[in-house]
């Protein structure tokens, strides 16, 4: 898929409320919005849902309430999803009451739709919260669904860790590794976006519950292809719309609150006049011999 549907999903949502060079973001309901899409129109879908854990933008519901929420609109993305398409789900977790103190969601949503579980994959990061009693979490997962089992998108060698301890060792005359690297794992060792003095992320934010663009774009890397549509139902800080960017992908994003919108075109813009200016660089330096 190419262009095309992300002109189809505009002309049929009508008038972002931004649009920028591939990217549009609607500020509505993810499940209004693509209740109005025709099935089988994107080829990837990877966002990460409040939580319900009491964050500026959520208020708190019943975990059964939650669970029944997260089901509508998973089952929605399936529906538009196409044949050879994939979402990736991140979640952390949150207090059952009387059941767990950190039970983490995706035990409660991993057959919420008609997506086939491919794997849950590991997030791991070095900063977060420090506790007394009880170890300190450092992970949230993510799950990563195929609607075909015997037919989807994985690009393994576009995410490849060049990072190989002896990339040179060979068996019978030939190289033991692949020269492009090793396959990342199913744990993912990626900094998480700090705040705070002296310790605070360089892409960071106003946005609350921001995630790295690197580990997003590891995703459409591997999940989707050159020119495809992506869609991010909860775009927040827009970390999505920016790791499409970086690849060539379409990107469509729903929020519902406008203040996050105007972070995520201000980090769009950015991404944009520094992509720009790089490119002049090139230019001059290729001109002059530089």
């Amino acid at each position: 898929m190419t262009n095309s549907s992300f002109n189809q999903v505009k002309k049929i949502l009508g008038t972002p409320a931004y649009e920028n060079a591939g990217v549009a973001i609607y500020c509505q309901d993810c499940l209004k919005g693509m209740q109005k899409l025709p099935d089988n129109l994107v080829n990837l879908t990877v966002t990460s849902p409040p939580y319900n854990i009491g964050k500026e933008y959520e208020s708190f519901i019943t975990t059964e309430d939650y669970i029944g929420w997260c089901s509508k609109w998973m089952q929605e993305i399936y529906r538009i999803t196409a044949e050879n398409g994939a979402f990736w789900l991140n979640v952390g977790y949150f207090e059952v009451k009387n059941k767990g103190l950190a039970v983490p969601i995706s035990y409660l949503l991993w057959d919420k739709s008609d997506f086939y579980l491919l794997q849950e994959l590991v997030w791991n990061y070095a900063a977060g919260v420090a506790c007394k009693s009880r170890f300190s979490p450092r992970n949230e997962k993510l799950l990563w669904y195929i609607k075909n089992q015997q037919h989807y998108t994985f690009n393994l060698d576009e995410v490849r860790d060049p990072n190989v301890k002896y990339p040179n060792q060979k068996k019978n005359g030939k190289l033991k590794c692949n020269p492009l690297g090793k396959n990342p794992t199913d744990v993912w060792q990626i900094a998480k976006v700090t705040s705070g003095a002296n310790r605070s992320s360089k892409e960071r934010t106003a946005h609350p519950a921001q995630f790295p663009t690197a580990m997003i774009e590891r995703v459409i890397k591997s999940s989707s292809n050159w020119g495809e549509l992506v869609i991010d139902p909860f775009i927040g800080s827009g970390s999505t719309a920016i790791a499409a960017l970086e690849n060539g992908r379409h990107v469509i994003g729903f929020e519902v609150e406008e203040k996050y919108i105007q972070i995520a075109r201000q980090r769009i813009e950015a991404y944009l006049f520094d992509k720009e200016m790089a490119q002049a660089q090139g230019d001059l330096e290729l001109m002059f011999g530089i």
